[in-house]
């Protein structure tokens, strides 16, 4: 009877246990290892991600940035006309300004000879085949109207497709349409028009185009110079500067100069130092070893940042001129920390900047820049292209993190295929469990109707 009552109390009521508890408890208790290491890895993978596009996406940014500043114009500020509206200027690529400010006055414009035709009913009025015959400087044009096609409209399209170097239009207006011919600016870019339409020629013999304005050059005076340009733009006045001349206004005074720079040499170095501190500084975080997998940065190790580390170090040494008495940062004062950001040895900027200046500048933004003069800028972006190039070590690192991604993926795939075949598994041996259970549960049932038949009868 001990046995007996022993087997019930194990059982209890129906099969006595919760299967459905017991399954969601084991799969959890299989599944919450595996799932926290796949979740950590997936973190830190995650933050590497973010952290390499961070650090890619910065270098970019600076060279970027040191381009657009250092445009040939660093050390010049920006150009100003105190007369816009008369004369506005602008930089000449390739050179620097020299000689501001300048005092400028214009007397006179350039213009080009204006001719007009008198007016006719509409530009579809037949002129007639025939050839007309424009001459200037440059050589003589023929322009043949055939039979057919010899309208006015004609006449001005084949003018314009001669290539005589005159500009054809027609206005109309309340009295008809009139051919307007138009040649180059400048004194020595007059021209005549000869040929079978007397009523287009000129000089006209009785008849022909109406001169509307003639062909002169542009008179300026600057800085007390009397100049003549046979344009209204202008690049060889003053060095570096292009002016384009808008209106004639004698007797007033334009000042051409260039404002405060916005950067000198020196501030120009303090900027970009500043600057690379800052991108190496948040490189160092990134790349610290640390002492454990907790504390290291998120890009520790990592071989493409570890080679755009290396390659930033070099940058204090590299040579940004073939030429002159500084060719390198470290030449004019700039150090290379043990930590390797960069700083200044103000004593010798100093000293360098009062020797030579324009070395300095020419050294950090040649005029002419190309594989053997890159400059600073040309420096950092070759730098910045080495490393994010299609087979650049940038590149592998983000393959390789994005594999990674994948393996992980792959793996919350087979996690979840695993659970699911082990809740099967669970399903299943329960259910067995249960139908063994409820078999015991009826032989329990009869063995105790049974003893006590036997003890009552006993009795």
């Amino acid at each position: 009877m001990i046995m007996f009552d022993s087997i019930s109390n194990l059982i209890g009521s129906g099969t006595g246990v919760n299967s459905g508890q017991l399954i969601v408890d084991l799969l959890a208790a299989s599944r919450a290892p595996k799932e926290a290491i796949l979740q950590s890895r997936e973190q830190a993978n995650n933050l590497k991600i973010s952290a390499l596009a961070s650090a890619s996406s910065s270098l970019d940014t600076f060279a970027a940035a040191l381009t657009d500043l250092l445009d040939g114009r660093a050390f010049a500020g920006d150009l100003t006309s105190s007369q816009p509206s008369l004369a506005s200027v602008n930089f000449v690529d390739g050179t620097r300004p020299q000689g501001l400010p300048s005092t400028l006055e214009i007397s006179q414009i350039a213009s080009a000879r204006r001719l007009a035709s008198d007016p006719v009913a509409d530009s579809n009025v037949s002129l007639g085949a025939g050839t007309m015959t424009i001459t200037h400087g440059g050589g003589s044009f023929d322009v043949i109207l055939p039979g057919g096609a010899d309208s006015l409209a004609d006449l001005a399209d084949a003018i314009n497709e001669s290539g005589a170097g005159v500009a054809a239009s027609i206005i109309t207006d309340n009295d008809g349409a009139r051919l307007v011919l138009e040649g180059q600016e400048g004194a020595d870019q007059t021209f005549t028009v000869t040929g079978d339409f007397a009523d287009y020629n000129y000089p006209p013999g009785g008849g022909g185009m109406t001169l509307v304005s003639e062909a002169a050059d542009a008179l300026i005076k600057l800085d007390g110079l009397d100049l003549r340009y046979g344009s209204n733009f202008i690049e060889n006045a003053i060095q570096g500067v292009s002016i384009d001349l808008h209106t004639a206004s004698p007797g007033t005074q334009i000042i051409i100069s260039g404002d405060q720079p916005t950067s000198t040499v020196a501030d120009l170095i303090s900027e970009f130092v500043d600057a690379y501190n800052q991108l190496r500084t948040a490189l160092n975080e990134a790349t610290a070893p640390g002492a454990s997998s907790d504390t290291a940065g998120p890009l520790a190790g990592d071989s493409g940042i570890r080679e755009m580390v290396r390659s930033l170090g070099q940058i204090g040494a590299a040579t940004l001129v073939d030429n002159g008495p500084y060719r390198a940062l470290s030449d004019i004062g700039v150090k290379t920390n043990r930590d390797g950001t960069l700083s200044i040895d103000k004593d010798r900027l100093d000293a360098v900047l009062a020797n030579d200046v324009d070395a300095v500048s020419n050294m950090l933004d040649p005029l002419v820049a190309d594989e053997n003069n890159p400059g600073i800028a040309g420096v950092l972006q070759a730098i910045r292209d080495r490393l994010q190039s299609d087979n650049g070590v940038l590149e592998a690192s983000q393959n390789r993190l994005d594999q990674i991604k994948e393996n992980l993926a792959d793996a919350w795939k087979e996690l979840d295929e695993d659970s699911e075949r082990y809740e099967s598994q669970l399903q299943r041996s329960f259910a067995n469990m249960d139908r063994q259970l409820v078999v015991l549960k009826a032989t329990q049932t009869y063995l105790t109707q049974q003893i006590a038949i036997w003890n009552g009868g006993n009795e």
